[in-house]
């Protein structure tokens, strides 16, 4: 046991790092789920058959799509995304660059979440709102996402939680983060501590962001 604990005494910079470099790749692919995944859901939502923006070419053509991305396994995403990286970022080996493979992968994720979340909004509240006059947009702000947020919450921890596995994944291809550390000295170097150190590194941030998740989702739900 002394010996592990100086091999992780040894290591903590590099540990750090990895750490480190994990949450900038799961913070710029976040962003872009929030940014470009929110709207794509809600699209996908009122664009479909019986709702106010009712457009089923629009639906199937973005669906498609969205299907397509999200059927493909993401170590496959990450080299068939190598000409993009590499245009986006000027290298495809560190975290920023594996962060342009993983916010691919979250958009539509986090999108379907969303579109799921919005589902279970009660129709009549958004029949009620069309009665009184109220525009697409004030239902999009006022109703729907209000009606959602808790489930939106609970789809925005879902999809940290996946962002976190794939990262560990980037890795494999010089990604950077905690999967990276874990290929180089517990995977190539026969390091059992550092395999350990990272799963469990790994396991508890798992685990607090889903304990954060439940907490909000919880609190803001006035259902």
């Amino acid at each position: 046991m002394g010996i592990e604990v100086g091999r992780i005494i040894e290591l903590w910079p590099e540990i750090q790092t990895a750490f480190f470099q994990t949450l900038v790749m799961i913070g710029i692919s976040l962003s872009a789920a929030l940014i470009l995944g929110l709207p794509l859901g809600i699209l996908l939502f009122v664009t479909d058959k019986g709702l106010f923006w009712e457009n089923k070419a629009f639906n199937s053509v973005i669906g498609f799509i969205i299907n397509i991305v999200r059927s493909i396994p993401y170590i496959i995403l990450l080299v068939a995304l190598i000409p993009l990286t590499l245009a986006i970022t000027n290298t495809t080996i560190g975290p920023i660059a594996a962060s342009v493979s993983l916010s691919v992968a979250a958009i539509p994720f986090f999108a379907r979440l969303v579109e799921t979340s919005l589902r279970e909004t009660d129709k009549g509240v958004i029949e009620a709102a069309i009665a009184v006059g109220a525009t697409p947009w004030m239902i999009i702000i006022d109703v729907l996402l209000p009606e959602a947020k808790a489930s939106i919450i609970q789809g925005i921890t879902l999809t940290i939680i996946s962002l976190i596995a794939y990262s560990a994944m980037a890795g494999v291809v010089g990604g950077g983060g905690i999967g990276d550390l874990a290929i180089r000295f517990g995977y190539y170097r026969y390091d059992n501590t550092i395999m350990v150190v990272t799963v469990v590194i790994l396991i508890i941030l798992v685990q607090l962001i889903q304990q954060l998740g439940d907490y909000t989702a919880k609190a803001i739900d006035k259902r």
